[in-house]
């Protein structure tokens, strides 16, 4: 079988797979043969890329790294909806309705309005070939890559009878569950956290690497079909067709036959949405004939045929009764309010969100007062406002803590931070525990059957102060304690024993640098490949590589020049855990490239950093850590280090663009 039939058919059975686990929620084969087979075809495509199919599986996984979003006119302006608040307001929309259809029979479709990022996706010959966000409502950015990368989204749409050319329009939107494990890490390596899933979703469809956009775990809701031709008579066949077509169409959608039944459907959803994996925050009313939308007509800025009927914020007062500070693995205090029990979308709030000390300045909180509190947007309600005419002098004004609440250590504010924290990472209980919760975490070490209890108990017996006592934990040491028996002694040894298997990037993640997840973790190894070359990068090294920025960078050199976190990993280096990252193999492609070397800078448009080092070794090339006489050539692209060009320069070595290097290839 030749290599356009292999990619031909893995492509094909891949996406199959992807379309019956992601639409169907079957599950056809094991993830390891899934992964086996995805792994199959991205070695064909690197070695084969001219083969590569538009709809291939291997886009969902992102990789690319675009420097700029293309500006793309729409096919179709994408018009905002008059809104509305009340009912009274929808009932006037009805009778303009009533009267521009002088007399004629007409139908609602309501859909609910998700609350996320507004996106136009592009088919030709149904294939996927553009991804737009909604821009100005004329123009937009091309975003394809980023797009591609929801697994509910279908490259290639299976169905006959289409027009040459179609658009799909929806939500984008990051679901609840994403969006609270994305906050869980970032404060677990100290970073602030993200304010609301719209905020994140918008903030993710326009990062410029789309592998970290894979992993943010995106969806789509469809709700538009558009073409040149009337493909369809009504909005509910539209529907129906593009469920059928594979695409993901929300199932709250709903014929109403007048006005009545769209003002039940929406009080029927003002509690039940909040159900739903994502936020909402209305109902959009459209007509569902097309004809008679095309009668209807529009304004200069939107359709009078559809309307969205916007629900109020949820907010509740009640009563703060005290302030709680939470010490987190890396030593950030966090503020939180302890409230007196209040009914709030659909849930009892007994706390909220205050943030740090500049939002407790702020709102000037008192114990006692009464507050607002909303769970708008937010996944964790907020304390929006107090209810000043309800205070009395007897009130206790709420001062941020000077010093730690568990350990009593004066608490540290650097310049430029909200949040205070506490300096004494090995001496704190709650820094100590939480630095071992984070270590055994799935996307860390993932040593099962350890958990928060199992931890505690180990703390308070002496037996863990640190990760690296893990891998010095014995038998005798665990019997006798209540609640361990023979069975789960051996499961937690077992568990450990395995972790010693775990990759380097989950190694790094899992040793907790501040400021170094996951994402920034697996770019660091894939750079330095060990934990002694990460240990000697200087600042200057470290901001070189994509994703680290001067934070992140000066995090790691400090600790890198502390000796107990030097010892630290010399404990886990004895106990035999993984510092050496092995490349990927690489597939000979070609000798275009033999004998020359390169040093690469910057960032580009068709090529990851890890990628160009890959197609430069492919070809024969060699690429080398930093300048010198030696060198062929830097290879610059967008935001290059200057300190590198100026050296180039003053060597005489020359400096090549992008397109220079892909002329190199076939020349």
């Amino acid at each position: 079988m030749n290599p356009q039939e292999q990619i031909q058919i893995l492509t094909d059975k891949i996406n199959y797979y992807n379309h019956q686990y992601y639409m169907n929620s079957e599950s056809e084969i094991s993830d390891y043969e899934f992964d086996n087979l995805l792994e199959q075809l991205q070695a064909l495509e690197a070695q084969y890329p001219d083969l590569v199919r538009p709809d291939s599986p291997s886009h969902r996984v992102g990789g690319a790294i675009a420097k700029e979003f293309e500006s793309v006119t729409h096919r179709f302006p994408m018009l905002s909806l008059g809104n509305t608040y009340n009912a009274q307001e929808l009932i006037d929309f009805d009778e303009r309705v009533q009267k521009g259809l002088e007399g004629q029979q007409y139908e609602y479709i309501c859909e609910l309005k998700f609350d996320g990022v507004a996106l136009s996706v592009w088919y030709e010959n149904g294939v996927i070939v553009k991804g737009v966000t909604r821009g100005d409502g004329v123009r937009g950015d091309d975003i394809t890559a980023n797009v591609k990368t929801i697994k509910t989204l279908p490259l290639k749409v299976q169905a006959t009878g289409l027009p040459v050319q179609f658009e799909v329009r929806g939500e984008g939107f990051l679901p609840l569950s994403s969006f609270e494990a994305i906050n869980k890490e970032r404060e677990d390596i100290g970073e602030a956290l993200l304010a609301n899933p719209r905020n994140a979703a918008s903030g993710t469809f326009k990062m410029q690497d789309s592998s970290v956009v894979a992993k943010r775990k995106l969806d789509f809701y469809v709700y538009q079909f558009l073409s040149e031709t009337d493909t369809f008579a009504t909005h509910e066949e539209s529907l129906h067709w593009l469920k059928s077509a594979g695409f993901n169409i929300s199932d709250t959608w709903e014929k109403c036959r007048n006005i009545q039944d769209v003002l039940a459907f929406i009080e029927k959803w003002e509690d039940k949405r909040h159900s739903l994996p994502l936020n909402t925050d209305g109902i959009v009313v459209k007509i569902n004939s097309f004809t008679q939308r095309e009668q209807l007509g529009f304004t200069a800025k939107s359709p009078r045929w559809a309307i969205a009927y916007k629900y109020k914020a949820e907010s509740a007062s009640t009563t703060l009764e005290s302030i709680s500070y939470q010490v987190g693995r890396t030593g950030n205090i966090t503020p939180v309010a302890n409230l007196k029990p209040v009914h709030l979308a659909g849930t009892v709030v007994k706390r909220a969100s205050v943030h740090n000390a500049n939002e407790i300045e702020r709102l000037d909180l008192h114990i006692g007062d009464t507050v607002f509190v909303e769970k708008g947007g937010e996944i964790i309600p907020k304390i929006t406002g107090v209810d000043l005419s309800k205070r009395k002098d007897s009130f206790e004004e709420i001062h941020f803590p000077e010093v730690c609440p568990e350990c009593s250590t004066p608490l540290i504010r650097k310049e430029g931070e909200a949040n205070h924290y506490c300096p004494n990472e090995k001496g704190c209980p709650p820094q100590i525990k939480g630095k071992i919760e984070h270590f055994i975490q799935r996307k860390a070490m993932n040593i099962e059957n350890i958990g928060t209890e199992t931890i505690e108990s180990f703390y308070q017996k002496g037996l863990l102060n640190s990760p690296a006592d893990l891998y010095t934990l014995k038998k005798e040491d665990m019997e006798g304690m209540e609640g361990f028996k023979a069975k789960s002694i051996n499961n937690i040894l077992s568990g450990i024993e395995k972790s010693k298997e775990i990759p380097f990037k989950q190694v790094l993640f899992a040793i907790g640098i501040r400021y170094v997840g996951a994402t920034v973790a697996e770019k660091l190894t894939n750079h330095f490949l060990t934990i002694d070359s990460l240990e000697k990068a200087t600042y200057e090294e470290l901001i070189q590589v994509p994703e680290i920025g001067d934070r992140i960078a000066q995090s790691i050199v400090a600790y890198f020049q502390d000796n107990e976190n030097v010892q630290f990993i010399d404990s886990l280096k004895k106990a035999g855990l993984q510092f050496v990252h092995i490349p990927t193999e690489i597939v000979v492609e070609g000798n275009a490239l033999e004998g020359k070397t390169f040093v690469i800078s910057g960032v580009f448009q068709n090529f990851g950093r890890d990628e160009l080092k890959t197609k430069i070794e492919a070809n024969g090339g060699k690429v080398l850590s930093g300048v010198s006489k030696k060198l062929n050539y830097l290879l610059a692209g967008a935001e290059a280090g200057p300190s590198k060009i100026e050296k180039a320069e003053k060597m005489g070595v020359s400096i090549i663009s992008e397109e220079d290097f892909l002329a190199m290839l076939v020349a």
